[in-house]
């Protein structure tokens, strides 16, 4: 009798297990979704203009910036940075800031070379499990300083910017960029 109540909490153990890794991919490819969904956006904004070609460079594991944008005729260079999500807060890791830099300070043919942040808050806020509540949809864009050391980067809801070192939070102000295409949900402080 023991032994069969023990095979039953096994049983039981294991479907929790596979439905808990089922949701978690689910939860996953919504974010990847997501995420490629916003950097799509961006690469067709760019596209419509006159002369700005963009190029979505590659999945999160190859070691590439989310979108290489130029401008041969004014000679300008942009790799972006790509983040949109339902929470209150969108963090850029150093590592991709480093990547970007990288990238921009290569093509030394460019005379105008930036490393941009694209944040888009989504119209639904999370507030729980599956649970969302309306709110404006924002977009911020901002210009990573160069001559910075890179750090991890937290963009708040308001458009407000600050750093994190060692989880401790810092200072830290990033100009707003008016990109060269009209966004209605784009705001600058």
């Amino acid at each position: 009798m023991r032994s069969k109540i023990v095979l039953k909490k096994k049983i039981h153990q294991k479907q929790y297990l596979l439905n808990k890794s089922l949701e978690n991919r689910r939860i996953a490819k919504t974010r990847r979704q997501r995420g490629y969904n916003w950097e799509d956006t961006l690469v067709k904004r760019f596209n419509k203009l006159d002369s700005w070609k963009a190029f979505r460079l590659g999945s999160p594991s190859v070691a590439l910036p989310d979108i290489l944008c130029v401008n041969n005729h004014d000679s300008k260079i942009f790799t972006i940075e790509a983040k949109s999500g339902t929470g209150t807060t969108l963090t850029v890791p150093f590592d991709q800031i480093i990547r970007c830099m990288s990238w921009t300070e290569n093509f030394t043919v460019y005379k105008i070379r930036k490393v941009i942040f694209a944040f888009k808050f989504l119209s639904k806020k999370r507030i729980g499990k599956g649970e969302y509540e309306r709110r404006e949809l924002r977009e911020f864009y901002k210009v990573w300083n160069i001559k910075k050391h890179p750090i991890d980067i937290v963009c708040k809801y308001d458009g407000t910017v600050y750093g994190l070192i060692n989880g401790d939070k810092i200072t830290l102000e990033l100009k707003d960029y008016q990109m060269p295409f009209n966004s209605r949900h784009q705001k600058i402080l």
